[in-house]
């Protein structure tokens, strides 16, 4: 129960005072856009980096994690979008709904997997990060691509994938970990911005809810809600299951497949042409809808 209780009160418990903090105390929005940009650009690639770095590369299970994760978000990326033509929704809406059936929120996996499998769940979340990230963004790409008025453009697409600081953490811990890990005093200091990733990202994710947007298309957020947080999951343990993945990958893999989606997946929408007020609403709801499916995955894996 104390273990439960870290992982989750003290998550959840920031997310909450991230929200507090942007409504009465640090309103202004530059200060959260700047927070977020360090976050997403040094912070969280240090720990990226410190974590993959220090992981032997031919012990892990490379094979059996991609095929569970790249299967089941090529799964919830057919359904998402299966999900939006039957609810009739425009193209835009479409990509929202897509973003919202297969984005996951890194900081907060990081946290939950950090608090429940100590470093091995960190190490394992950078592989599971690292397979995520380019799979979802390529999608996501194509698909906004694919309703403009120009056709996608590969070039494009690469450029967005090589230039993307998770992308390239993931690149630079893999290469340490090939070397035996970043040398003295390199490794002291990517510790040191690692350990402040995630509590200035989980301040930064309940800053950027808004609660206000709840009510939009219930029916649409909680379908997609629905194949975010339980059908993707399910079928992560499944297929990994079937690949005979060990347990604590597995537990690791389903657990980060199990996230709400990413609060920059409306920074995406606004800037791609999706429908961003929808995906503020997403964001919103499956971060709240987190609090009682991400403890009830953790207890399932946990058997």
């Amino acid at each position: 129960m104390g273990a439960w209780l870290d992982a989750f009160v003290a998550t959840f418990g920031l997310i909450g005072l991230g929200a507090l903090l942007r409504r009465r105390v640090l309103t202004d929005v530059a200060v959260w856009a700047g927070m977020e940009k360090l976050v997403f650009t040094v912070l969280l690639p240090a720990l990226l980096v410190s974590s993959i770095g220090a992981v032997r590369l031919a012990e892990l299970p490379l094979g059996g994690m991609a095929g569970a994760i790249w299967g089941a978000l090529l799964l919830g990326a057919v359904l998402s979008l299966l999900l939006a033509r039957a609810l009739g929704h425009s193209h835009a809406t479409a990509t929202s709904v897509l973003q919202g059936g297969i984005r996951f929120n890194t900081l907060l996996a990081f946290a939950v997997a950090g608090s429940v499998y100590g470093p091995a769940g960190i190490a394992f979340g950078g592989i599971a990060t690292g397979l995520i990230v380019p799979f979802v963004q390529v999608i996501i790409t194509l698909v906004f691509s694919l309703g403009g008025t120009r056709r996608p453009d590969p070039v494009r697409v690469l450029w967005q994938m090589v230039t993307n600081p998770l992308l390239l953490a993931c690149a630079a811990g893999l290469a340490l970990s090939l070397v035996g890990g970043a040398p003295p005093g390199v490794a002291g200091l990517l510790r040191s911005l690692a350990q402040g990733s995630l509590a200035i990202g989980l301040l930064c994710v309940g800053a950027a809810l808004t609660p206000g947007a709840l009510a939009a298309s219930p029916l649409t957020q909680g379908l997609t809600a629905a194949l975010k947080l339980l059908v993707v999951p399910v079928v992560t343990l499944g297929l990994g299951r079937v690949l005979g993945l060990e347990t604590q990958a597995l537990a690791v893999a389903v657990l980060f497949m199990a996230q709400p989606t990413a609060t920059t997946a409306y920074v995406q929408a606004r800037a791609m042409g999706g429908d961003a007020p929808l995906m503020a609403a997403m964001t919103t709801t499956q971060h709240l809808l987190a609090m009682l499916t991400l403890p009830l995955w953790v207890a399932l894996l946990a058997l």
